[in-house]
């Protein structure tokens, strides 16, 4: 495995985030393009929507509904080129985020709210930001019924509005609640609103971070495309029931989706992902397991501007489990410059992005709570092969944007007319979840030597927890730099930690870029994750 430097200006914008009517901030829409007007239907394309049609035409007996019918779907739709998804009229997109907040769907409208299933489903009405209309249908008994929209669907600031949702008919996104805090209240846990993103919480947790179905031309100078999830079918569980399964059909102008969400919430909530791409054309540009979050400023990277918090972010860290089981952390930067990084390997056994902190004095934020933010680690649940784990930098100046995004991008990516399937577990921990009772890399930091021979030269301090040693000197510090080189380092036991910190001391030779590795071995085996970092001559 190695990690390859990118670095580029001005080609890609953090993301705006902004909350929805929830009882925690919803995912945000990260897209905000102009859609295209929708071509003209050959006569391959109208066959293929009269049978999706022809499916899904009898709402009062519903349809029936199994795993493959949304694969039987995505299948026929690739082989026409996309029609653009229907829009929210512009009396609702119009609208201000003020406004958009108070339009919320009604407790006692919850789709099983008030039966023993103990889960329940509440919807988003379209608006604002969230354009486009998807249709949900809910699948009971292996038949699906689509969810109509009434007037006292939702509550409106005036009557105009819940006239408009109603007549609009469709929603833009939707969310579902169990009690995984205390038995006899249902939280919400799981939210799908714009495009492919979703994110979820765990246990005593808050929301932070997304995940995406999936990701198309990251950071690429033609700019990214967004696929969506145009329909959802929702299966209703038992009443003994401990887990729900969504499905989703994907689509976009490159590829389109068959997606099955198996959804267990509690202590840490699982998503057990399984997904059929159907590729339009190539694709040599995609990410798998996306995740997006956000990084503002740390112990590497400080604020440029004086905060009374000591650290603002989603996510501190990229962690990998590499297909030949060594574990990579990575801490995360807000650069000047956009910046991706390549971590190439096969068969990964694991990857994501890490809030490890979990201690209010930590960040000093009263209102944020970052220290209760979800972490998320994607485990494959079959051979993804060959490829890279991709992380993309992008610079911000506000904690409002979400400025990181990782995912694995396949070798070669994606072929035209060739099915792609692929599986993974995706759960929403506090921690790394194959380092548990394991060492740790708790915190790292950066300044300069400040005494002694190499006095003034670029320092990083690195502390790993739970390393138990009788002798020090057993342990080797294996420290390498891309450009310059090595000046010295040190370690020293660390008693308030139950650790150790390691002093690296080093010299780029005023490159630009320098990546940096450090490794801890002791008769020849690595006892911690492997720390890396891209030290950027502007930061």
């Amino acid at each position: 495995m190695f990690f390859c430097p990118v670095a580029s200006a001005d080609s890609t914008n953090p993301v705006q985030k902004e909350s929805a009517p929830s009882q925690q901030a919803a995912p945000q829409n990260n897209k905000a393009e102009n859609q295209p007007k929708a071509p003209a239907k050959n006569k391959e394309q109208k066959v293929v929507e009269e049978s999706v049609k022809k499916a899904l035409q009898d709402p009062k007996s519903g349809y029936q509904f199994t795993d493959q019918t949304v694969i039987d779907i995505a299948k026929k739709l690739a082989k026409s080129p996309m029609v653009p998804p229907l829009k929210a009229p512009k009396e609702l997109t119009d609208m201000n985020y003020s406004t958009y907040r108070k339009i919320n769907f009604q407790q006692n409208q919850a789709v099983w709210g008030n039966t023993p299933t103990p889960f329940s489903i509440q919807l988003f009405a379209p608006g604002y930001i969230y354009k486009d209309l998807v249709d949900i249908d809910v699948v009971e008994n292996g038949r699906a019924f689509p969810l109509e929209v009434s007037p006292s669907s939702f509550s409106t600031p005036n009557k105009k509005l819940a006239k408009l949702i109603d007549k609009v008919g469709k929603y833009a996104g939707l969310r579902l609640h169990y009690p995984i805090n205390t038995k006899d209240h249902s939280d919400e846990f799981i939210v799908f609103q714009g495009a492919t993103y979703f994110r979820a919480i765990s246990k005593g947790q808050t929301y932070g971070l997304s995940a995406r179905g999936l990701a198309i031309d990251v950071a690429q100078p033609t700019g990214e495309e967004f696929p969506m999830f145009k329909h959802f079918w929702i299966e209703r569980p038992s009443v003994t029931q401990k887990a729900i399964v969504v499905h989703a059909l994907l689509d976009s102008k490159s590829v389109t989706g068959a997606y099955r969400f198996g959804i267990y919430p509690g202590s840490p909530t699982r998503i057990d992902v399984k997904a059929t791409l159907f590729p339009r054309q190539d694709v040599p540009h995609v990410g798998l397991a996306p995740l997006t979050s956000m990084f503002m400023f740390g112990t590497m990277d400080p604020s440029d501007e004086p905060d009374y918090r000591r650290r603002v972010h989603d996510s501190e860290g990229l962690q990998i489990q590499t297909g030949h089981g060594e574990i990579l952390w990575r801490p995360l930067n807000n650069p000047k410059t956009l910046q991706i990084s390549s971590f190439y390997d096969k068969s990964p056994k694991g990857f994501g992005l890490i809030q490890r902190h979990r201690n209010y004095s930590d960040y000093q934020d009263l209102e944020a709570n970052y220290q209760t933010r979800p972490s998320a680690w994607v485990k494959p649940l079959n051979d993804w092969g060959a490829g890279h784990v991709e992380l993309v930098e992008i610079p911000s100046n506000s904690e409002g944007n979400d400025n990181i995004v990782t995912y694995w991008q396949p070798k070669g990516g994606l072929k035209k007319d060739k099915p792609y399937s692929f599986s993974y577990q995706l759960t929403w921990p506090n921690d790394t979840p194959v380092l548990a009772n394991k060492p740790h890399i708790v915190r790292s930091a950066k300044g300069t030597k400040l005494f002694g021979k190499y006095k003034g030269k670029p320092e990083v301090v690195i502390d790993y927890s739970d390393i138990n040693v009788d002798d020090i000197k057993k342990i080797h510090i294996n420290a390498s730099t891309s450009a310059g080189k090595i000046l010295e380092t040190h370690l020293v036991k660390n008693p308030h930690i139950n650790g150790i910190r390691v002093y690296v001391t080093f010299d780029t030779d005023n490159a630009d870029v320098a990546e940096l590795r450090v490794a801890l071995s002791e008769n020849h085996k690595e006892i911690a994750s492997t720390w890396l970092y891209r030290w950027l001559k502007q930061q």
